[in-house]
Order: C-alpha cells, then structure tokens, then sequence
C-alpha cells in the first residue's frame, strides 16, 4: 500500500498493487475537505475509474455477444460451432419439402426427354442421387443429426416455360429433430446429378432457386414460404 490519506471516518484511501479499492471514490466524495488531496492522489483515482469504465464497457460488449451466440443453437457461448443437443426434445412427426430449378435451352429440355442424353436415363438417376443424398446428410452437413428417416419423395417435372426442370423433395420423420436440411440435400444433389447426366447437351444449364418450401411439426411450429412472402407483400 502506497502511502495513505486519512478521511473523516478514520479510513484510508491509497492504491495496492492491484489499484484503487473499490470503495475509494466513495470516501473521497464523503470527505469533508476533498481539495486537501494532492494532485497525484486524484491523477491515480482518475486512472482508476478510467480503468473500471473500460472493463464495465468490455463487460457489457461480451455480454452483448453472449446473447447473441444463445440465440444461435448451433453457436455456444464462446461462438463456437457445436451439435445441439435435441436428447430432451419430444419425438413428433416432421416433414419438410425442399424445391429448386434446373433451366437449360428448349432443345435440351426436348432431348432430355426423348431420351437422347448421350448418359443415359437422367431424371431416374437424378431421382435416386436426391433420395440417396437425403439419407447422408448428417455426413455432409457437420452439425446436422443422423436421423432414421421414414420417407423420401424426389419429384422432377418438365417445365417448358423454364425451360427446365422443377424438382421438389419431400422427407418426413418421427424424431427429435426436423428434416429441412434433408429435404434441401436432396433437391440440391438431384440438380446436381441431373446436370452431371446432361452436361454433354449443354453446359450452361443453371441451378436455381433452392429453398424451403414448407416444414411442419417440431417445437418451432410450422412454416409455409408462400404465406410469409404474402405477409410481406401485405
């Protein structure tokens, strides 16, 4: 303890090797006479309270930060990615349907289905790509759950006035957790396949516009993508 001065109350006031007590303003507003301190006593209580209002406001920074990471489930409080766990959640059944585009030139979109693809059968083997990538995307997707998944729906229809493609997958389940990743894998896989299968009639295909089309069960509740975009237009 540095040397001291004494207050009304008979206590002192000083610095320690980890600064200023805490009470040290307090005594010091309570002193009858502040003006006898000297010029170093209130340079060091002026450090001191500069220092304390740094760490409140870093303090106050993480706990901002905190808060943010506990509204992501995927984030822990440090901010690093980590598996939820879904153990005490109740066991309903979910589904969820995935959709996305694959546009190519109308002469493409005619020999796809004529069956001139120099591969083969494209949209039965785009079919079972999708429902096979379904069932794996717990090991595609890091923080996603392996799930026994009940059914898998992989729809591809011929759109001439894409012209293309329009794909929808549709997964369900009776578990913990939801499927929308699933449903998603396995549009995403299925486009990918189906340009894989007919990139030798036309490479400038384009895959578009996955998304979530609706999910429903789970504690969440459930999701219809074309009554949130009427609300926004509302």
């Amino acid at each position: 303890m540095l040397k001291s001065q004494c207050l009304p109350d008979n206590r002192q006031v000083g610095m320690s090797e980890k600064g200023f007590e805490p009470l040290t303003f307090w005594f010091v507003a309570k002193c009858s006479n502040p003006l006898s301190y000297s010029p170093l006593t209130w340079l060091r209580c002026f450090t001191y309270l500069t220092q304390q209002c740094s760490i409140v406001a870093e303090r106050g920074k993480a706990m901002q930060e905190k808060d943010q990471f506990s509204s992501l489930s995927h984030l822990n409080d440090r901010g690093e990615a980590q598996m939820v766990d879904v153990s005490a959640k109740k066991i309903t059944r979910r589904e969820a349907i995935a959709v996305g585009k694959v546009i190519m030139s109308a002469e493409t979109l005619t020999k796809i289905e004529a069956g001139n693809a120099p591969k083969g059968d494209v949209l039965g083997t785009a079919k079972i790509a999708g429902i096979m990538a379904a069932k794996q995307t717990a090991n595609l997707i890091p923080m996603c759950h392996p799930l026994p998944i009940h059914k898998i729906e992989v729809e591809i229809t011929p759109n001439a006035e894409l012209p293309g493609y329009e794909i929808q997958a549709k997964v369900a389940i009776k578990a913990e957790t939801g499927v929308e990743m699933e449903a998603l894998t396995a549009v995403s896989v299925a486009a990918l396949t189906l340009y894989d299968m007919a990139k030798a009639l036309e490479k400038s295909m384009q895959i578009s516009e996955i998304r979530l089309l609706s999910k429903t069960g789970g504690k969440s509740g459930d999701y219809f993508a074309e009554q949130k975009a009427a609300k926004q237009i509302q």
